[in-house]
């Protein structure tokens, strides 16, 4: 593949992935609010002076700014800044994950064509990863999770599996709406007993219902062992950071603080997406090799 068609599209899909981010900040910032996502146009959360669209580049304008407001001077949070990014950076990776591979030359047929099915899971993937990146930012500053995304997503992977089978590891459309199914079926039960069980143990909700219809949208996307591995992830990299509040003593050892989960949900997902079936793997061939 030439350099140039590589850079090209490389960029599209960076700039592509901010302005998607762009956009995600009006919803992180409407949706909880009750307020449209569509009028009135972007405006200062502050003085409410409407934003120009030169003043409303994703990270340039934030960055030439200054992180201020160019009317009123207060300061605009890093958060605008750092979603876009995240989504630039994302929407980036899947671009080299799934669709860099179909422009190298030098395959045999029918790999090209399997390459070409892989193809079409990138638009996929970016609508995952916005989905992600606005439920994470939301449950962070308002501890819910919108039902446009959980929900949402549970309705719209069963059948985007079907018609991409490659996001279940599949090359049959109909082995991978089993898939998708027995999934999204796994993850909400899975996931509400392990919510049940531990608020008899705590004696107060102890998981929250949009984090059993999240984990239940990934499982309708990614499957079954996707619903696992996201689990485990997240559940270590909760403690992880549990454990860092404890040092830091905002939270106390044996009390109940409450901690938003869907961001972990949501990074176990993008671990899974991107490396899963490879550590997975790697996994198994160490148990093996222990097991001699």
């Amino acid at each position: 593949m030439d350099l140039y068609y590589f850079l090209v599209f490389a960029w599209f899909a960076f700039a592509m992935g901010c302005c998607v981010a762009s956009f995600l900040n009006v919803c992180i910032w409407r949706i909880p609010r009750g307020e449209s996502v569509a009028y009135p146009p972007s405006h200062c959360p502050n003085c409410d002076a409407r934003i120009k669209w030169y003043q409303n580049i994703p990270i340039v304008s934030w960055c030439c700014l200054r992180g201020r407001c160019a009317n009123c001077g207060k300061p605009i949070s890093v958060r605008y800044t750092v979603v876009e990014l995240m989504g630039g950076i994302l929407f980036l990776m899947a671009y080299m994950q799934w669709g860099l591979p179909f422009f190298l030359h030098g395959e045999p047929p029918v790999l090209a064509l399997h390459r070409l099915n892989c193809l079409w899971s990138v638009p996929v993937y970016w609508l995952v990863f916005s989905g992600l990146i606005l439920a994470s930012f939301i449950d962070l500053e308002h501890f819910y999770l919108p039902d446009r995304v959980t929900i949402g997503g549970m309705v719209l992977g069963v059948p985007l599996s079907f018609l991409v089978p490659e996001l279940q590891g599949e090359r049959v459309a109909l082995h991978a709406l089993y898939w998708s199914l027995g999934g999204m079926a796994f993850g909400f039960l899975f996931l509400w007993g392990v919510g049940w069980i531990f608020s008899k143990i705590v004696r107060k909700d102890a998981l929250g219902f949009g984090d059993v219809k999240l984990i239940g949208a990934i499982g309708a996307f990614f499957g079954p062992a996707a619903v696992l591995f996201t689990i485990i992830v997240s559940s270590f990299v909760g403690a992880v950071a549990g454990v860092a509040l404890i040092l830091r003593g905002r939270a106390k050892l044996g009390g109940f603080t409450a901690v938003p989960y869907g961001p972990f949900l949501a990074l176990g997902a993008v671990v899974w997406m991107f490396w899963g079936p490879e550590i997975v793997r790697w996994y198994l061939r160490l148990n093996n090799a222990l097991a001699r």
